[in-house]
């Protein structure tokens, strides 16, 4: 909903609705700033309902109470599950043979958590989601062109370089040494079409601080920070979008209903291996009738700081590692003894059913908000004094993509277990790290497409290949490559 008209009127009222919230200090120079400037901050505001910022804040720092008895946790139910790792194949391939038959008819969407700019990864993701599509089209035959439509939602600050890297165009100070060849080859939207490449933004919300008040960056500034991964729910609902099916499409949703989808592949940028729109994991899902379905990988060990999907208090949810004592941590498997009885790890890569999205106002508002304390620079609203704080001076608020899981039943709800060297292998530190940055991806990239080539029987000359998406989704299609030796880098 666009806001009131900024004018004299409106500003009061703002004014007073911002009073009556204990929060009347976000106008403490409104009076000093430029016509630009206090239009600006009045347009800002006008974002927030600071009655409602108050509540959530409320709710954050106060949590309810924990029960008394520690929660039952349990590994999620076998008819809720199914694991790539010890699968018959004849299921594996009939999930495959559904979810190309349902991309195949135009009813699967892909949608992206980036974030931050992805370089080289979304054109990695971008043409495997070509591949995928070609293959649903070789398969199927349908006289319609099959598109699985991709809505990429971005971070405020990150939003125009991303429009930009996906239009070809130079990033300048952010990648100094791209050519022009590089640009060229690179090229707009990465061989998709533009009008199934649709990016938004993820909400914010306001810096609280310590005292619970609404902190400001500069004097005609509200300080503000992405609303979390949870905001993914909200943005699908209300963010507006370019359709090519006009304004009664302007939203995630809606643009998915006029194009009929009716399954969804959600993940985040970071995983160089995540399989967009995975034929496997489509088809499981919808064979199943679940509303939610998650994919996970075996955890390394015990001790390993990941989060675990199970069942807790008789619900689907994700345990963070902190909250699980060392003896369940290391319990094994009773039919399984050689493995952990937890130990599916979260890789943040779900299925949602359309249906349920689109219904996600029953169930969006119970969301709760986690809170981040920060060393927030903010200005002073007493002195108008810059504050650059040395210790935590404030909070963020924000949700997380999960939280979610709980309001579900056990039986609306599926978890699928993949090979981690096939399907995740996270870019998320820097090169001084010991695992998942640059190095250890390209790696994983690297030992990925050797071992497709090898499995078709091919030589592989150099340690790694890189094996394009265009070439091969998962590893099909290197028959040509049979008793031949590959030398080169990549194919």
């Amino acid at each position: 909903m666009a806001p009131a008209p900024f004018n004299e009127q409106n500003v009061q009222a703002q004014k007073e609705r911002y009073a009556a919230a204990g929060q009347g200090q976000v106008h403490a120079f409104y009076d000093s700033l430029s016509d630009a400037e206090k239009e600006a901050l009045y347009l800002q505001l006008e974002g927030f309902n600071p009655k409602e910022i108050n509540e959530i804040t409320e709710r954050a720092l106060k949590p309810a109470q924990a029960e008394e008895k520690p929660p039952t946790v349990e590994p999620l139910p076998e008819s809720a599950t199914a694991s790539i790792l010890d699968s018959k194949q004849e299921d594996i391939d009939r999930w495959y043979e559904l979810g190309l038959k349902l991309i195949s008819e135009n009813k699967v969407a892909v949608v992206l958590m980036a974030a931050a700019l992805g370089k080289s990864l979304f054109q990695i993701q971008a043409e495997r989601i070509l591949k995928a599509q070609e293959l649903a089209q070789k398969k199927h035959s349908p006289k319609e062109k099959v598109t699985i439509p991709w809505y990429v939602m971005t971070s405020g600050p990150t939003r125009q370089n991303t429009e930009k890297f996906f239009n070809g165009e130079s990033l300048g100070d952010i990648l100094p040494d791209e050519t022009e060849e590089d640009r060229q080859k690179r090229g707009s939207y990465f061989g998709m079409d533009k009008e199934d490449v649709m990016i938004f933004e993820q909400g914010v919300l306001p810096c609280i601080s310590n005292e619970g008040k609404i902190m400001l960056e500069g004097k005609g500034k509200v300080a503000v920070a992405p609303d979390g991964n949870g905001g993914l729910y909200k943005a699908l609902y209300q963010a507006p979008i370019k359709s090519k099916f006009g304004a009664d499409a302007a939203t995630v949703l809606k643009d998915m209903k006029a194009r009929g989808v009716e399954h969804i592949h959600a993940y985040c940028v970071d995983n160089c291996l995540v399989k967009v729109a995975d034929p496997v994991f489509i088809g499981f899902s919808a064979e199943k009738s679940v509303s939610l379905a998650t994919k996970v990988v075996r955890k390394r060990n015990a001790t390993e700081s990941v989060g675990l999907i199970l069942s807790k208090n008789g619900k689907p949810d994700v345990v963070e590692y902190s909250e699980i004592d060392s003896a369940t941590a290391e319990a094994k498997d009773a039919k399984q003894p050689d493995v952990l009885k937890f130990r599916a790890a979260n890789i943040v890569n779900h299925y949602y059913s359309f249906a349920y999205l689109n219904g996600m106002d029953k169930w969006m508002a119970k969301l709760p908000h986690h809170i981040a304390r920060k060393k927030i620079p903010c200005v002073d609203t007493e002195s108008g004094n810059a504050v650059k704080p040395e210790k935590p001076n404030g909070i963020k608020l924000e949700q997380f993509v999960f939280d979610n899981f709980n309001m579900l039943e056990l039986n609306d709800f599926a978890c699928l277990e993949v090979k981690r060297e096939e399907e995740f292998s996270p870019l998320k530190n820097g090169t001084d790290a010991k695992d998942d940055n640059m190095i250890t991806s390209k790696n994983d990239i690297l030992a990925q497409g050797q071992r497709w080539a090898q499995a078709a029987g091919a030589v592989v000359k150099n340690e790694g290949l890189e094996v394009s998406p265009l070439t091969s989704y998962a590893g099909e299609g290197l028959e040509k490559y049979n008793g031949q030796e590959i030398s080169a880098a990549a194919i």
